[in-house]
């Protein structure tokens, strides 16, 4: 048994070096050739997020998912594909989070209800403390 897991421990390290050996897929760093094709594809990925870097966008990233999510957007758009039906794919196989600028749904709605419902309370807070100080104000002065 502890043989086992000697020979596991020592090649685990060369499982995941594989991974990393992988070559990037061809589109991932190469631009393609229609220079309008290439803009489309470049806003598309200015609009996508990098689901590993989370604070870049998939043309920004050096990530190999990055990398991969660009050769998407660039072979998509060479079949034909529009933009929006690129995005479409995308967001229903990675997730809402995917894009920048999520539409509402069922999962977004918060993302869109909760900064209205905050301001809602700060301005009620606001306007109970304004009130007090000056009902306070207006009884010491008579």
């Amino acid at each position: 048994m502890r043989l086992l897991a000697l020979m596991l421990a020592l090649l685990l390290p060369f499982a995941a070096q594989s991974q990393q050996a992988m070559p990037p897929a061809p589109y991932a760093y190469t631009q393609l050739a229609d220079p309008e094709l290439e803009a489309e594809a470049r806003d598309l990925m200015l609009t996508l997020r990098c689901l590993k870097c989370q604070s870049q966008s998939i043309a920004d990233s050096d990530a190999p998912m990055a990398g991969d999510m660009r050769h998407q957007v660039r072979s998509r758009l060479l079949a034909g594909e529009e933009p929006d039906e690129i995005r479409a794919w995308l967001v229903e196989r990675y997730g809402d989070y995917v894009s920048y600028s999520p539409e509402v749904s069922s999962t977004t709605w918060p993302l869109f209800a909760i900064p209205v419902v905050l301001l809602l309370l700060v301005g009620g807070v606001l306007l109970r403390r304004l009130g007090r100080r000056r009902s306070d104000g207006e009884g010491e002065a008579a």
